[in-house]
């Protein structure tokens, strides 16, 4: 009886937590089921496409990195509502949240698509003029996603803040097939290179956008937009949404800057450490999944206990997310570090970068399995908690004087080349565990006010 009782007690029982954590999981996998897909596929083109493409997509992954920051500002004050069971402030938030990343996408489309040549001139310099070619494609046709990724990323955390992570996961499975379908007869069959590799990404995110979009305006859905009006901004609403948001948007961009600042150090190592760090940075999502996964599943389950005032479930929730998450890394990335000769065979790589890739992988496997639970999955119990901005502080520190001066150090004086560029993101990782690690255990994340 008194297990029985204090079962019920708990925000999230075991099942209701494996319940919302599979999905996620899945979606994981198929999220970089898709960028795996673009990468092989367009590595049949020539070196060169699958060069633009890697640094094309160090881009979009700044603009989705800012979008997950506001999404998940979102998640945070919509769970915290959740644990208040305060259903119509609730509902406003979600609204507002629509509101802020349709306008915020829009704009970086706008900009994107008027000055792509000049954006890949200023960020990557010079670069061998067919990689450049197919860049400004697909980055153009990319641009053009933003809004429906805007629209895609605001529905699904908000199905993840209600405990509900099958929608999302449904859509990415569509979403997939769409683009690994489209890679095949655009590619393949008609022989559209880059361009056809960027039109099937698109269309997968419009049919995500759209789902999400129709789950959501379901009559019995607690985050149902009843009127047109409702999306118009208003600032009370959007504020909370911002005070987590922003700070986690500035510390992803300027982390995403400090790897743009890093791959143009990459690419004047030639267009072997091009194409070897993109595939490199492929698989190494892989092995990333678990942590992912948990740092994703952390935001509605700390956000609702606190939301409720249960700072003792909020830590005990947090300590078991970790435990999860460090365990998954372990075996995803020792898996990878025996499968990576074999893998890397598959991208028609040059023996030299294959090489590198190998040699790169091998490296962010072992310091990953130690290190990036810490570094990434905590950060997200400490947002949760309202304490965004000492997260951007530690992130954005560490990532300029560790991950991007010393890369540069270990590339230009040191003669490492492409190893040198990793172990500088690895030193990266300890830096920021260290002072995670020490705010967690201080408890002081736990103390803000978010709504």
């Amino acid at each position: 009886m008194m297990e029985q009782e204090e079962e019920k007690e708990l925000f999230y029982t075991r099942r209701q937590m494996m319940k919302l954590i599979w999905p996620l999981l899945l979606e994981q996998f198929l999220a970089v089921t898709m960028g795996l897909a673009d990468t092989f596929m367009v590595s049949s083109v020539s070196e060169a496409a699958v060069s633009s493409v890697s640094l094309v997509d160090t881009l979009n992954v700044l603009v989705f990195q800012i979008l997950s920051a506001l999404a998940s500002g979102g998640a945070v004050v919509v769970s915290q509502y959740m644990g208040q069971k305060n259903f119509r402030q609730m509902k406003k938030c979600s609204a507002q949240l629509y509101s802020v990343l349709l306008i915020s996408t829009s704009l970086v489309m706008i900009v994107t698509v008027a000055g792509s040549r000049g954006i890949l001139r200023f960020v990557f310099g010079s670069i061998d003029d067919r990689v450049m070619g197919y860049a400004q494609i697909y980055l153009f046709i990319s641009a053009v996603s933003y809004p429906f990724m805007g629209v895609y990323s605001a529905g699904a955390a908000l199905f993840r803040a209600q405990g509900n992570s099958e929608v999302s996961m449904k859509a990415s499975l569509v979403m997939n097939v769409i683009n690994i379908f489209g890679n095949a007869l655009l590619i393949y069959g008609f022989h559209m290179g880059v361009l056809g590799a960027a039109l099937a990404t698109l269309a997968g995110r419009i049919f995500s956008a759209v789902w999400v979009t129709l789950q959501q305006q379901k009559a019995d859905h607690p985050f149902r937009i009843d009127r047109i009006t409702d999306l118009k901004p208003e600032r009370q609403q959007i504020r909370p949404i911002l005070v987590i948001g922003i700070p986690s948007g500035l510390e992803n961009g300027m982390f995403q800057i400090g790897k743009l600042c890093v791959s143009s150090l990459t690419a004047t190592l030639g267009t072997s450490a091009i194409a070897a760090n993109a595939v490199a940075n492929t698989v190494a999502t892989v092995a990333n999944i678990p942590g992912n996964t948990i740092g994703l599943a952390v935001i509605p389950v700390i956000g609702r206990c606190l939301g409720a005032g249960d700072k003792e479930q909020a830590k005990r929730y947090a300590k078991q997310l970790l435990a999860m998450a460090a365990i998954g890394l372990a075996v995803m990335n020792i898996a990878v570090y025996a499968s990576i000769p074999f893998v890397s065979e598959a991208y028609h790589l040059t023996k030299a970068a294959k090489e590198m890739c190998i040699e790169v992988i091998r490296l962010f496997c072992i310091f990953s399995i130690f290190f990036w639970a810490l570094s990434f999955t905590l950060p997200q119990v400490l947002r949760s908690g309202g304490d965004a901005k000492y997260t951007m502080s530690i992130s954005i520190l560490s990532m300029w004087i560790f991950r991007v001066v010393l890369s540069y150090y270990f590339v230009q004086q040191m003669n490492m080349g492409l190893t040198g560029v990793w172990l500088g993101m690895c030193i990266d990782w300890i830096c920021r565990s260290i002072f995670f690690g020490v705010r967690f255990l201080g408890g002081k994340w736990m103390e803000h006010r978010v709504i």
